[in-house]
């Protein structure tokens, strides 16, 4: 049965497709051309989106709660150094974009050196921040007019996820066995 209860000792398809995620930031940071670069945020998006989907309908193994969230911070952080590398986005745009990413990362930090090691549930404010990333990814790579004001849009969501999950921290922390 495909079915495995959330947390179990067992590779699932949804951490197969997490995986993908690591070479798709290798593809887009080695290839310049802007049809492979496309091709890999999509295959990227479309696996994060798949993944979580699967993981909640047949189960998550130990290693794809912790895969996930490393795979997407690090497909977003090579694909932004790309941007930032460009010059069409000042550092601190770059910043702005990933600042969910970057506070969450040194929560988790944090965390693990106290020993308190948990998850947070994913929130609507998450998510919005992951899709407007790939917009602003979009947004660069097709030459947008508008790169700057999805950059700074990106960066509002993410205060707004940043106190939406710093709120939600005191009451729905999993710790992570």
């Amino acid at each position: 049965m495909l079915r495995a209860r959330s947390g179990g000792e067992r590779w699932t398809v949804a951490d197969t497709l997490t995986l993908v995620r690591i070479p798709m930031a290798v593809v887009f940071v080695a290839f310049a051309a802007p049809a492979v670069r496309l091709t890999a945020l999509a295959i990227a998006a479309a696996t994060d989106l798949l993944d979580g989907a699967i993981a909640r309908r047949f189960g998550s193994s130990r290693f794809g709660v912790v895969l996930d969230p490393v795979a997407d911070k690090l497909f977003m952080a090579a694909a932004f150094g790309v941007v930032l590398f460009s010059g069409r986005l000042e550092p601190y745009e770059v910043v702005g974009v990933l600042l969910r990413d970057i506070v969450a990362t040194a929560a988790f930090v944090v965390t693990a050196v106290t020993g308190r090691t948990a998850s947070i549930p994913a929130r609507l404010g998450g998510k919005a921040v992951t899709v407007a990333q790939v917009l602003t990814l979009l947004a660069f790579l097709t030459d947008s007019p508008h790169l700057h004001s999805m950059a700074w849009a990106t960066t509002a969501v993410a205060l707004y996820a940043i106190w939406d999950y710093s709120r939600a921290a005191r009451t729905e922390r999993r710790a992570l066995t």
